[in-house]
């Protein structure tokens, strides 16, 4: 008598944990980024291992490595799906941590390490589904492309970018995406006591534009008096701009997510609502990321000037991150113009789009019919993160984007916390729960 071939959710576990085992950190820097290769040589091989043909790819540089694998669906004439996760992850202090970050502790019902929520948890999902897929002979109604990424967290120049530039053969035909940091649960109280699991599918995104500022003037010796120095022009603009309030602006995917939140709620989370930001914070942690997307930001974030304590210097440059909002490019642009002043020019290092699509159609319906099969008390809601993903590279083929990697959360994770921060962690039955609720739809869209 033979054993019964492992389901997904028997891998899971062992796989996330796997994942984050191999040290993708991704500094920013081709030459100091690592383990791209070898995790994707490994997922490779676990794919092949059950059949796949697979494709490994660098893209644009050595080692920047990613892995498709394309699993045939009923039918043929569809547009296929994506479904797609990054295999970097952006680096982790080990001093800081409690366990190693790169040891994918399981303990106290938890996955512990560096990507355990962004976004080797997906990775793991991925993949054990795309694996039992294979093992039991499963036919998903239209074509999955499986994809396994590079260079998220700078990004994408390494990775989906270079790919949608250079190879969009890999996405002929893909008509929709899922990817990334969406479909985790929010519990939020209702007015009768009870409570109600909302699971956020991420239908926008904000534009992510990392700009230098330069400001140039006469250089000279520390002691003379100098009207004109670079380093207190560009100080004076960096900090205007890193305490202006941008002007709170409401779009469609945000406008539904408070909306849907004040009918669970009772709360007063009205767009025209003078104190919404304040009411934001009664939902928790997740306000960090809904109060983010209510208006554009400019964070500064390096300065860099001068090359000795008694030279005052030709030129002092300045790194802000800005994540702007939908339709507030021109705008924002505008507005930085004014409060940086004319002797302060600025360009952009790097300029990512935003992206909004509409919470509704076959594959939302899809969605929420997964979630509820696995938790009859959720609800979907659409909700714009204030980040980027590498949908940002895909919606430029005119493919429709979401994120969906669905894990029911205890109520008092501060899971937003846990993006890149220390002792990042996902707990075990949310990973189960997940990939049940993501076989479910796939087998469904």
């Amino acid at each position: 008598m033979t054993s019964a071939a492992p389901r997904a959710t028997d891998e899971i576990v062992d796989l996330v944990s796997r994942f984050i085992r191999f040290d993708t950190s991704n500094t920013g820097e081709p030459e100091t980024t690592r383990g791209e290769a070898d995790c994707a040589r490994w997922v490779q091989q676990q794919l092949e291992e059950v059949g796949y043909k697979t494709e490994y790819i660098e893209s644009g540089q050595p080692g920047r490595a990613n892995v498709f694998a394309t699993l045939p669906g009923a039918d043929a004439g569809r547009g296929k799906l994506l479904l797609h996760a990054h295999l970097d992850v952006v680096p982790a202090q080990a001093s800081d941590w409690s366990v190693d970050p790169f040891s994918g502790a399981v303990k106290d019902g938890y996955v512990w390490g560096r990507g355990a929520i962004d976004m080797k948890d997906m990775c793991g999902m991925a993949l054990a589904l795309a694996r039992q897929f294979r093992r039991e002979g499963t036919t998903p109604p239209r074509d999955i492309v499986f994809a396994f990424l590079a260079d998220e967290e700078a990004g994408g120049k390494w990775g989906s970018q270079w790919l949608v530039e250079h190879r969009p053969d890999l996405f002929e035909g893909v008509t929709e995406a899922v990817g990334e940091v969406g479909g985790f649960s929010l519990t939020v109280d209702r007015p009768d006591g009870s409570s109600r699991r909302l699971y956020l599918v991420e239908t926008a995104e904000k534009g992510l534009a990392w700009m230098k500022l330069t400001a140039t003037a006469n250089a000279g010796h520390g002691s003379f008096l100098h009207d004109d120095n670079a380093v207190t022009i560009l100080a004076e603009a960096v900090a205007k701009l890193g305490r202006h309030r941008f002007p709170l602006v409401m779009t469609e995917s945000v406008g539904q997510f408070l909306a849907a939140v004040s009918e669970e709620t009772g709360l007063e989370l009205r767009p025209d609502s003078p104190d919404l930001e304040t009411a934001l914070h009664k939902l928790g942690s997740i306000a960090r990321i809904i109060g983010a997307t209510l208006r554009d930001t400019a964070n500064p974030t390096m300065l860099d000037a001068g090359y000795k304590a008694n030279v005052i210097p030709q030129t002092a440059t300045a790194v802000v991150d800005c994540r702007v909002l939908p339709g507030r490019q021109a705008a924002f642009e505008a507005e930085v113009d004014a409060l940086i002043g004319p002797q302060v020019t600025r360009e952009w290092v790097t300029k990512l789009d935003s992206y909004e699509t509409t919470f509704d159609g076959d594959l939302v319906d899809a969605m929420n019919a997964a979630v509820l099969a696995h938790d009859p008390n959720g609800r979907t809601v659409p909700y714009m993160l204030s980040g980027g993903t590498d949908a940002k590279a895909f919606a430029k083929l005119g493919i429709r984007c979401f994120g969906f990697a669905p894990l029911q959360l205890p109520p008092d994770l501060d899971f937003a916390g846990l993006f890149h921060g220390v002792d990042e962690r996902v707990p075990v039955d949310a990973l189960i729960f997940g990939t049940n609720v993501l076989e479910h739809f796939l087998l469904n869209s």
